[in-house]
């Protein structure tokens, strides 16, 4: 009869434990949902007051005119104050220095990581503390690094001194304008070695053995396989460093400052150092947040470009 009843389609009664098991997920899951709000409501709290709010702020000043020193608060202008940067001589002075400085050392420091990348890519004793060594200046602050080459440079400077001893003249190396921004590219591309040899040893030691096996094979030599074969290859960590190196190039500060103070008469006065002069030796709010937000601009147009690059290596 039971049976009868199940094949002729009669309607079977619910599980009441799988009924009532929606309804306690459901739960559940509002549950972790609260809890999850409860744990990050701090954290965005905490990076609101710390940086949104000043983000905010800072472009709330970039569209007025306001000086800290004088009485009253800011006055609003609008885009008159990005016009007015735009069209200073001063602003476009400091770009001009600021690719100088960091083109420059660009082209010091990415092919310099490279080769040593390629060094320290073998088996060898020693190969681990070499590459330690060769890191360590990464880890270095680099307020601490200028300090260490502000001596270097000095008159009484280690290099001044080796100059001597071959009978050549003194190199004023920081107050010199022909000499000034040349000495701080050097000392930054010695900052930057350590970090782009390791991101370049890591692609080396990405690159499939067989491939190296077979242009031996195919008769390359060690220049035809660096050429043919492991530069190719490179070519996605290569854009990454330039890229990513040029992000921060664009945002030098601290070394200028502690080496130079932007002098001589301007040569090293790279954007962020004219963006500190006018807030805080002029106190130019206004103008000074509307370069910092043309800076943003530059450096944001940089990270496009190498998203996009590195999107188009990936699909290829």
């Amino acid at each position: 009869m039971v049976t009868d009843t199940l094949s002729a389609g009669a309607p079977v009664s619910p599980d009441p434990a799988r009924t009532a098991r929606g309804p306690r997920r459901r739960s559940l899951y509002s549950a972790q949902r609260r809890a999850g709000w409860i744990l990050v409501l701090p954290a965005v709290f905490a990076l609101s007051l710390v940086t949104i709010v000043p983000i905010g702020y800072g472009f709330y000043l970039s569209l007025t005119s306001y000086n800290p020193v004088e009485r009253g608060g800011p006055k609003f202008h609008g885009l008159d104050g990005y016009l007015a940067v735009l069209a200073s001589g001063e602003f476009w002075h400091a770009i001009w220095v600021t690719a100088q400085y960091s083109f420059g050392t660009l082209v010091l420091a990415v092919p310099a990581a490279l080769g040593l990348a390629l060094l320290v890519n073998g088996r060898f004793p020693g190969v681990a503390l070499f590459r330690a060594v060769l890191y360590l200046p990464r880890v270095v602050p680099l307020v601490a690094v200028s300090m260490i080459w502000l001596w270097l440079y000095s008159h009484d400077g280690l290099f001044n001194y080796l100059l001597d001893l071959v009978g050549l003249p003194p190199v004023n190396f920081l107050t010199d304008e022909d000499t000034a921004l040349a000495s701080l590219i050097v000392m930054r591309a010695w900052k930057a070695l350590g970090g782009s040899m390791i991101i370049f040893l890591a692609g080396l030691q990405g690159i499939p053995k067989s491939l190296l096996e077979a242009a031996s094979v195919d008769g390359c030599g060690r220049w035809r396989t660096l050429r043919h074969v492991i530069l190719p290859l490179l070519a996605p960590i290569t854009t990454y460093v330039v890229v990513v190196d040029l992000i921060y190039l664009a945002q030098s500060f601290s070394e200028i400052y502690v080496l130079t103070s932007g002098g001589p008469l301007s040569s090293t006065t790279v954007l962020n150092m004219l963006i500190y002069n006018e807030a805080f030796e002029h106190y130019r709010l206004g103008n000074a947040s509307a370069m910092a937000f043309l800076l943003f601009c530059l450096i944001f147009g940089l990270a496009y470009v190498s998203i996009r690059t590195m999107s188009r290596g990936g699909r290829r």
